[in-house]
């Protein structure tokens, strides 16, 4: 199994969507809520260059966010990246 990483906030309706999305194919993931945690999202932007969120990783890879997670489900290509 993949290692997943999200960094999201708790008001974000994109965040939870993605959650969501992960929890139907009964992923394993961790959830970094950043909406308190102003410290962790900078360094996140500074990786990724990206200061929206959700910001998701599969095995350290920068995958997007929430749009791209969905993209990459409708290509049919996320079962693998995710080593379903």
């Amino acid at each position: 199994m993949k290692k997943v990483v999200l960094y999201t906030k708790d008001f974000c309706p994109f965040c939870h969507r993605a959650l969501d999305l992960l929890k139907s194919k009964e992923v394993e993931f961790t959830n970094v809520d950043v909406t308190h945690d102003l410290e962790t999202f900078k360094t996140v932007i500074k990786r990724t260059g990206s200061d929206t969120v959700p910001q998701i990783f599969i095995d350290d890879e920068f995958i997007g966010g929430c749009d791209d997670l969905i993209a990459l489900d409708q290509e049919d290509t996320l079962d693998s990246k995710l080593g379903l």
